[in-house]
């Protein structure tokens, strides 16, 4: 897709926002409920999905995360990444931040937290594993929902297109290096071949798949209009899946979780460090660079997010689905719209500050009128 084709696909993006954006959490919080209600109660179907492995995949796992993936897969244009040049600064803050800090802060906050802070709270036989989970997350950079918290602050759609299409080449070549050496210096046992063949399931097949699928409804005229129309199809088949995955998780946690409530809060806090110091990070030296507004705000929330749905997969590969990785992950999940949601709100009010800077491109050359819908909060 060219890149005049990609306000069409941000539209299809934007209409997802209500329903998704809005009541995320609170589906979140339902499929826990019924996850954990469903798990104590009639253990025996989960039990019976838990065994349904090939090489140590779950196959119902597996197919419900390539639901999830492939609908996000089809709204990314690699072609986007021969306008590198146009952003380079602000693309340069986010890739560092993405890969030279977000992962490293997130398992300095695991280790201090989860081993050390709140070790007397946790069972001793998971601290590892908490850590684990939290590691995998910080180690996905977003590709779906930055499409949204983008078009909230006002970026700009080929910056942010740019960047999400440049985090998932790198993502097939980084994430196990990482994620493994990171493992490593926790001291936690790398199954190399396990985190490999994830990668190859949870990012490589759905990149090609998506691909394949964007460049067939590309072929014609209408092919920008008929890729937004099947974006918005398929969005209630993403969520569904991100669902059922849910309810299926929380089913095989539920005992833990019952006996030890406090467990979902102690993770939250490394995650919500972890989103306000990497987006503050990147947004300040957005500024110190002088790029513009309209990217410092997409790059900030960029650093910040989180690609849970393929943090979820890997976890469950590598750990299992009664793992406190697994939980860890889906903690990020509970937590990441609101507070996605409040450093939108604080990027937003801090604009006439950060466009005080000199040399700063105002809001009006950078994003012209138009562009986006004028949203201020």
């Amino acid at each position: 897709m060219s890149m005049e084709r990609e306000p069409t696909v941000e539209r299809a993006s934007r209409s997802d926002m209500g329903f998704f954006g809005r009541y995320l959490s609170v589906w979140v919080l339902l499929c826990i409920i019924a996850g954990i209600s469903l798990g104590h109660f009639i253990p025996e179907p989960f039990q019976l999905i838990g065994r349904m492995e090939i090489a140590e995949v779950n196959l119902p796992v597996a197919l419900l995360i390539w639901l999830m993936i492939i609908p996000m897969l089809l709204k990314i244009d690699f072609h986007a990444l021969s306008h590198v040049k146009d952003h380079w600064r602000g693309i340069g803050v986010t890739l560092f931040v993405n890969w030279a800090v977000k992962p490293f802060s997130m398992a300095l906050l695991g280790w201090f937290f989860i081993r050390n802070v709140f070790a007397p709270w946790l069972p001793a036989e998971q601290i590892d594993s908490y850590v684990a989970g939290l590691i995998i997350l910080a180690a996905a950079p977003c590709t779906a929902m930055v499409f949204v918290w983008s078009h909230l602050c006002e970026g700009e759609p080929h910056f942010t297109l740019t960047q999400v299409a440049l985090n998932d080449v790198i993502m097939i070549v980084a994430f196990a290096p990482v994620v493994g050496l990171l493992l490593g210096l926790s001291a936690i046992a790398v199954p190399w071949d396990t985190l490999f063949l994830s990668v190859v399931i949870y990012i490589v097949i759905p990149v090609v798949v998506s691909q394949l699928w964007r460049r067939a409804l590309l072929a014609n005229e209408k092919g920008g209009s008929e890729l937004a129309q099947m974006i918005r199809a398929l969005h209630p088949i993403s969520l569904i899946a991100l669902l059922v995955t849910l309810v299926l998780l929380f089913g095989f946690q539920g005992d833990q979780i019952i006996t030890q409530p406090l467990v979902i809060l102690l993770l939250a806090v490394p995650i919500l460090i972890q989103v306000f110091f990497n987006s503050g990070l990147a947004y300040l030296l957005n500024r110190r660079v002088r790029s513009p507004h309209c990217v410092a705000g997409p790059s900030a929330l960029i650093g910040a997010s989180n690609f849970f749905e393929l943090a979820v997969a890997t976890a469950i590969v590598l750990f299992g689905f009664e793992s406190g990785a697994a939980l860890a992950t889906v903690v990020g999940v509970l937590i990441e719209v609101p507070v996605m949601l409040a450093a939108v709100k604080v990027i937003n009010i801090t604009r006439d500050w950060y466009e005080q800077a000199p040399g700063i491109m105002p809001h009006e050359e950078c994003c012209p009128t138009g562009m986006h819908a004028h949203v201020r909060h």
